[in-house]
């Protein structure tokens, strides 16, 4: 089922992943961007010029704000979230109630809308704490120590993705959620390892590890994180799930990483290794076997490929 003639309300849609979601989305349907521009990736794109488009600054704990927005909307895709280890750590109340109350202003508002055909709502692989080896939906999610602040985020997610189930089986709304793994490309703004990476390695300049390297992430090009949105907007099957989109085939140790991304962007930079003073996770790597089964899920996009085509777009905007 294509989705074509509908209205779309996305929450933190001036992100990285909401204005790509949008970009994708736009020519065929109206489109409805709810974010307080902390992060605005929209700024690098034409969205805002686009006669589908209307962006409402604001912030998903005003209420009322919310209920005057989101009306009589077909999809709904919840982005909108505190995120990034160093500002969960600065500002951790702010987390648990953006995270958390947030879904639930969302979720309260969207329960009035007749005929709303799905709402979506993205968690987090930290749910499953600092080691995730091919981890399944229902695999067992490990939170860290109280005290250690790189955990609020992943509370707040865990929270907020047992409010979702529960709109979904005691009002019978049709939600899921989305747990994405370390998603990369054009248009990301928010603090990341590539993201820093290739920013350092087009300046030459040198480029910082926390660590010593050998930590293993699995990294999923942006294009692969849409289409499995689109996949969960569109099938009927997704509804009242959880899913892991990644691309587990992508796997590699932070430091190969960095190596990898200087020789690609043909870098002078050298490389450095910091200690940072919190948690670290050491593996992730998800398992996205529900997804494909469900969904027909199928990641496209190796690192190589994926990593070229993310220089080029940093090299353009700098």
């Amino acid at each position: 089922m294509a989705i074509a003639g509908r209205r779309i309300f996305i929450s933190g849609g001036a992100g990285f992943i909401g204005t790509q979601l949008a970009k994708r989305l736009i020519d065929e349907n109206e489109i409805i961007v709810y974010d307080n521009l902390h992060r605005d990736a929209l700024r690098y794109s034409d969205l805002l010029q686009h006669p589908n488009f209307r962006l409402i600054e604001g912030d998903v704990l005003n209420i009322d704000l919310l209920k005057e927005s989101i009306q009589d909307v077909d999809y709904i895709v919840h982005l909108a979230a505190i995120a990034g280890v160093d500002t969960v750590r600065s500002m951790p109340i702010e987390t648990l109630k953006i995270n958390f109350l947030g879904t639930m202003n969302i979720l309260e508002t969207a329960q009035k809308i007749k005929g709303l055909k799905r709402l979506i709502n993205f968690s987090s692989s930290e749910v499953f704490g600092s080691h995730v080896y091919l981890a399944e939906e229902h695999s067992e999610v490990v939170l860290g120590a109280v005290g250690e602040s790189r955990w609020t985020y992943a509370v707040s997610k865990l929270a907020a993705e047992h409010l979702v189930y529960n709109y979904y089986k005691i009002y019978n709304m049709p939600c899921l959620t989305i747990r994405p793994f370390n998603v990369y490309g054009p248009y990301q703004v928010g603090i990341g390892a590539i993201h820093e990476f290739i920013r350092r390695a087009i300046k030459n300049e040198t480029i910082e590890i926390h660590g010593d390297g050998t930590q293993i992430r699995a990294w999923c090009y942006i294009d692969d994180m849409i289409e499995g949105i689109i996949l969960c907007l569109e099938r009927e099957e997704a509804i009242g799930h959880v899913f892991n989109i990644g691309n587990p085939q992508t796997a590699i140790t932070i430091l190969n990483l960095a190596k990898m991304i200087i020789n690609l962007a043909e870098s002078e930079s050298e490389i450095t290794f910091t200690w940072p003073d919190y948690t670290d996770v050491e593996l992730r790597i998800p398992s996205i076997e529900k997804a494909k089964k469900l969904l027909g899920f199928k990641p496209k996009f190796d690192l190589e490929t994926g990593l070229k085509l993310t220089i080029e777009w940093y090299r353009k905007h700098g």
